[in-house]
């Protein structure tokens, strides 16, 4: 049992230690989006889905439900870190009601700005996931078109 206590105790310490560093790190906000992330999984049969892999290695996945040119509901993946995941989190939050349009302007700036910041050895999460809502937005533009030349 003591054993166990310890084992415990020795968890807890450790614990506190990683969100002291943590803290020091990262803005209550990026700690808050990828604890908690929003919209994370996948959206059956989306209007368009883009998958972007950045420098780092980690992969993005961004799906998008639009509605009279409005993102009425947006998803993403990701197999990244925390940093990438709280960009893909904010970013969903970011763009959903918004003008499909509108979306596509959404600028690494404004997400970091969105997240209180990062590091700048993690910065390039939130350009991943622009990166990755620009692709989707262009792909859906492109199908849009496309439709419109058939009709």
């Amino acid at each position: 049992m003591n054993e166990d206590k310890d084992f415990e105790e020795i968890a807890k310490t450790i614990q506190r230690m990683i969100d002291r560093e943590e803290e020091a790190i990262y803005s209550r906000v990026v700690i808050r989006e990828y604890r908690n992330p929003s919209n994370l999984g996948f959206i059956e049969d989306p209007d368009v889905s883009s998958e972007v892999t950045g420098i780092c290695g980690d992969t993005m996945k961004i799906s998008l439900r639009i509605k009279n040119n409005r993102i009425i509901d947006a998803c993403f993946w990701t197999d990244g870190c925390g940093a990438t995941i709280a960009s893909g989190s904010m970013l969903t939050k970011m763009i959903k009601g918004k003008n499909i349009e509108k979306a596509a302007d959404i600028s690494d700036r404004k997400l970091l700005d969105a997240l209180g910041g990062l590091p700048e050895e993690h910065r390039h999460c939130a350009t991943l996931a622009v990166a990755t809502l620009q692709k989707a937005v262009k792909q859906y533009l492109e199908k849009k078109k496309n439709l419109g030349k058939k009709r």
